[in-house]
């Protein structure tokens, strides 16, 4: 049997795979900790979980109505009044996660060989999910030095062959928020070619110290129409095992994902859009998200310090999402664990096996002198890892 030359072009998702082996490893009875997936630590809110054990009391566990109807509303109020987007639920389509979002809309827009450009620290999926899509990935490279930040002129060089823009803001890798001047510095790059922007912005309540959130359609009245945002339930509310995420832009792109659905996936879970109804409607809902905000800033301020303070290792303070992505590139050269260290897939073998710490390699979001560490864990749990770390690299 021959599999698709599509498949085989594209690998499977690291984060996922470093955190099966993990836990693997602690099925075997071996101490764990993992700073793997991305994945809240905190349960969903009761009163989502309480809306969606109503709906389905209630007998809502049949195909769903015209594509989530009232969910997509209530979507398109949210943009309204938190992002200042004026759209309606015509351009929303609701998915199975916000992963299926962009894979949908990538599936819905690219023609073969269309380049996409995406900015490097990549969050793990974009480049395969452009491939799928018989695309072709243009990588911008972004350094530590320079806050990971994309230049304006690095979109003006590569946007007059490309067709979309993918930006991630706060970004997973990096846990980097663009500034609105940032922002509207490309924005101008965009307004003045034919590219269309991918704003992935699931991380938009998760935002620390003095960064400042911006969703990417706000910045000047023409881009909605140039703009295709990209959200989930996953990171704000805990609800990643729920998978409802939702894309919003342009009426025939929300048309075309959901057409693509129709023949694919139907709608999401009907009790799910239930528990989502809820999380964006009861005043808990914000309640709940800022508690886990400040929770997980705290956080990641104390494991930032902490990674600077070993040797030979750099790292950003986080301003968004609730990952760390250090520099550990001083340690490769060396032997640690008895495992010869040559780059980040190495690094993080050592770390696993001599001291049990689960870390995600650099190389997987395009930037091998780094790891992956998620702090969406106890505060307990960041010290015991960081302790066995700091003992392998010393």
């Amino acid at each position: 049997m021959n599999l698709s030359r599509r498949i085989s072009a594209i690998s499977p998702s690291v984060t996922i795979a470093v955190s099966a082996q993990a836990a693997r490893m602690r099925a075997e009875g071996q101490d764990i900790v993992s700073f793997g997936a991305g994945e809240p630590d905190f349960d969903t809110p009761e009163f989502i979980k309480q809306a969606a054990t109503e709906a389905l009391n209630a007998g809502d566990t049949k195909y769903t109505p015209r594509s989530g109807q009232a969910l997509r509303q209530v979507i398109a109020e949210k943009l309204a009044a938190e992002n200042g987007l004026s759209v309606g639920a015509e351009n929303v389509a609701v998915t199975f996660g916000g992963k299926h979002a962009l894979y949908c809309a990538f599936q819905a827009l690219l023609e073969p060989g269309q380049k996409v450009l995406i900015p490097s620290p990549y969050w793990v999926s974009y480049p395969n999910m452009v491939t799928l899509a018989g695309g072709e990935p243009v990588i911008l490279p972004t350094g530590q030095d320079d806050g990971f930040q994309l230049r304006p002129e690095q979109v003006a060089e590569a946007a007059g062959e490309a067709s979309i823009l993918v930006l991630n803001s706060p970004c997973n890798p990096t846990g980097v928020t663009y500034s609105p001047q940032t922002l509207a510095a490309i924005a101008e790059i965009v307004l003045e070619s034919d590219l269309l922007v991918f704003s992935d912005e699931v991380y938009e309540k998760l935002v620390y110290g003095d960064a400042e959130f911006v969703s990417f359609a706000a910045l000047d009245s023409r881009l909605p129409e140039r703009t295709v945002t990209f959200n989930t339930l996953s990171k704000t509310y805990a609800m990643t095992g729920w998978r409802l995420g939702w894309l919003a832009g342009p009426e025939p792109v929300a048309a075309a994902v959901r057409k693509l659905m129709s023949q694919s996936t139907t709608n999401p879970v009907s009790f799910a859009q239930a528990a989502a109804l809820a999380a964006y409607t009861d005043p808990r809902g914000a309640e709940t998200c800022e508690q886990m905000r400040q929770e997980f800033e705290r956080r990641g301020r104390h494991m930032a310090e902490r990674l600077n303070a070993i040797d030979g290792v750099r790292c950003l303070a986080p301003t968004g999402a609730f990952y760390c992505f250090p520099d550990v590139s001083a340690h490769y050269g060396r032997t640690l664990g008895g495992i010869e260290v040559t780059d980040s897939l190495s690094f993080t073998r050592a770390a696993l096996e001599a001291v049990q710490v689960a870390l995600v390699p650099g190389v997987a979001f395009g930037a091998d002198a780094h790891v992956r560490l998620n702090f969406a864990t106890s505060t307990e749990n960041i010290d015991k890892g960081l302790d066995r770390l700091e003992k392998l690299l010393r």
